[in-house]
């Protein structure tokens, strides 16, 4: 690891939303997304969301030389025996937007009444030292709700419009930003995971 790095981070993303998300939370870093050092995208040949975010965080560290955070997260519907999962982010296919694959998702609920769609956002964050490391840092977030019939609210992205928060009594994208990050799946694996950083000594 070189030592002109040792406070910068790689994020296997060019979200805009997460990196802003990310970089909140871990602010005493210089979070980077792999866009600035054209490092190509990665098939997520993985099952589970940790075997995609070591996946994905392996081939920026590699790329970057340098350590690497990878987040792999989705939204798990019980009517819909765990769908997306792990493809939450190409639900209506390869290429597909945002709205694109919340669309497909109140599709494919449509039928169901509300109270029976109960779901969870899920999100493994990996954070690896260098391309090498054989013992990642693992993060797990967990933001149980329920699936809305229709969006509501403007802040947020993906699933966020669609999902209703039980103890706001609102959808995800109605939060204010610093709210959700207190409660959200990603706020809660990235909080376990800057302890983890801490505690390694990063």
């Amino acid at each position: 690891m070189m030592i002109e790095n040792s406070r910068k981070i790689v994020l296997a993303s060019s979200n805009p939303g997460k990196i802003k998300e990310i970089q909140t939370i871990l602010r005493h870093y210089l979070i980077a997304p792999q866009s600035d050092f054209d490092v190509p995208e990665v098939e997520e040949t993985g099952s589970t969301f940790v075997e995609n975010a070591i996946i994905k965080a392996r081939n920026a560290a590699e790329y970057c030389n340098m350590p690497a955070i990878a987040d792999d997260s989705g939204l798990v519907v019980d009517v819909l025996n765990g769908a997306p999962g792990v493809i939450s982010a190409r639900y209506a296919g390869i290429g597909s937007s945002d709205e694109d694959n919340l669309q497909q998702l109140l599709e494919e609920l449509k039928n169901f009444p509300e109270q029976a769609k109960t779901a969870r956002f899920i999100c493994i964050i990996v954070f690896l030292r260098h391309a090498e490391d054989p013992l990642p840092l693992i993060a797990q977030g967990v933001w149980e709700g329920r699936i809305l019939s229709e969006p509501a609210g403007e802040h947020g992205f993906g699933y966020d419009p669609v999902f209703w928060v039980p103890e706001k009594q609102c959808a995800s994208a109605e939060l204010p930003a610093e709210i959700k990050n207190q409660l959200s799946h990603r706020g809660k694996a990235l909080h376990q995971l800057k302890k983890l950083i801490l505690e390694f000594g990063y």
